[in-house]
């Protein structure tokens, strides 16, 4: 698959859409989603284009993955969470719904997350989330 760089997390790489940073570096962006499926939703995309893990340099994927464990952490103390789900979705018949790489870090269980409709998506309430986990760092 073609990158495409239109889709919305090349426009939030670009500043061209906003998001609520959690954390970012040269490489690596994390920031809240917004369609959370638990409070404290949290999504951690490579600066390099690439759709899927397949189409990800060798170097960006062991970046990435260490940036997802830094933020993971962060995202279990500042959520006072017991546990951490991480998920990844590679093309379309999976799942992934946005052509380009990323990783879910959600606070608990993927498995009792609320729908999507039942967690709250207000920005404000979005910004106070990723305070928290930007204290853990």
């Amino acid at each position: 698959m073609t990158y495409d760089n239109n889709n919305i997390f090349a426009k939030i790489l670009t500043g061209a859409i906003p998001c609520i940073k959690v954390y970012e570096d040269d490489q690596t962006l994390a920031f809240m989603d917004i369609m959370p499926q638990a409070e404290g939703h949290t999504l951690v995309i490579p600066k390099e284009a690439a759709v899927t893990i397949h189409d990800l340099s060798d170097d960006a994927a062991a970046n990435l993955i260490k940036k997802v464990k830094l933020v993971a952490n962060a995202v279990k103390k500042g959520m006072n969470a017991d546990g951490i789900t991480l998920f990844q979705l590679n093309g379309e018949p999976a799942g992934q719904t946005v052509p380009h790489i990323h990783f879910h870090i959600l606070p608990g269980s993927y498995l009792t997350a609320k729908a999507h409709a039942s967690v709250s998506s207000d920005a404000g309430d979005l910004q106070a989330i990723a305070d928290k986990i930007r204290a853990a760092l």
